[in-house]
């Protein structure tokens, strides 16, 4: 797993796993975390039951959502029957670990370590247009965070060079604000752009008003060996695609 110092803090536990070091195998090999992936479910449980150990926490307080590319977020104090349909978790509650899955849109995780409040959303294009990022802050200030004190770290995302998006696409983008227009550039096929969802998603966070934002600016589309990428499986005509995990959890707090 990936951590960064800006989350490498006491009380406080984090991994941006890779695609490494699981038990799936073929296109899901082999640390695919996804739920809703075809995979075999036995091999997907085994895979986040070595993340949980990982974390420190019980297999049964790894907590994911449903995600909906939405921006709703849940507020997590333990196990939960169902996954909620949601895009953002929050949780105060040490040994529970909540895990956002992509492959390719961005994770983003969160911590306020002085109030003991950590958060994690999935931010695929929709997720930022929505603004799951400022949802999710919001929801971690309902629990006690202060602004000011909270740290955001955006993990493994697809990066420019490797998002071409459609003509039509920027138009809500360019609706939002026409400041907008610099996050696109033209592609090499006429009519279509690269959109640069990385930078859109720090400069957003940053307009929050927190502590510290801070981007591991690595692409999962260009490094096959480490990550999924559901580009990547998209362009190479496979039926499936396995998911990462990106997690954090409150530890001997």
């Amino acid at each position: 797993m990936i951590t960064t110092s800006q989350l490498n803090l006491p009380g406080i536990a984090h991994g941006f796993f890779t695609r490494e070091g699981g038990f799936s195998s073929g296109i899901f090999s082999s640390l695919n975390c996804g739920l809703g992936s075809g995979d075999d479910i036995a091999l997907v449980t085994k895979n986040r039951a070595k993340v949980a150990d990982d974390l420190g926490v019980a297999h049964s307080h790894l907590v994911s959502g449903y995600q909906v590319h939405g921006a709703d977020v849940a507020v997590v104090t333990g196990p939960l029957a169902e996954r909620p349909k949601v895009d953002g978790l929050v949780s105060r509650t040490p040994g529970v670990a909540i895990g956002i899955l992509t492959a390719d849109c961005g994770p983003v995780l969160f911590a306020d370590p002085q109030a003991h409040v950590i958060g994690a959303c999935h931010a695929g294009w929709k997720g930022a247009l929505y603004d799951v990022p400022g949802a999710t802050i919001a929801t971690m200030i309902a629990q006690g965070a202060k602004r000011a004190n909270i740290i955001a770290v955006l993990g493994p995302t697809i990066s420019q060079k490797a998002y071409e998006v459609g003509p039509d696409f920027p138009k809500p983008f360019l609706e939002q604000s026409q400041a907008n227009t610099k996050y696109f550039i033209p592609s090499v096929k006429y009519g279509s752009y690269m959109f640069d969802l990385p930078a859109y998603l720090i400069d957003h966070l940053r307009d929050q008003g927190i502590g510290m934002v801070h981007d591991t600016a690595l692409c999962t589309y260009s490094d096959t060996g480490r990550f999924f990428s559901y580009r990547r499986t998209t362009h190479k005509g496979e039926q499936d695609y396995g998911r990462l995990i990106s997690t954090i959890a409150l530890v001997d707090v």
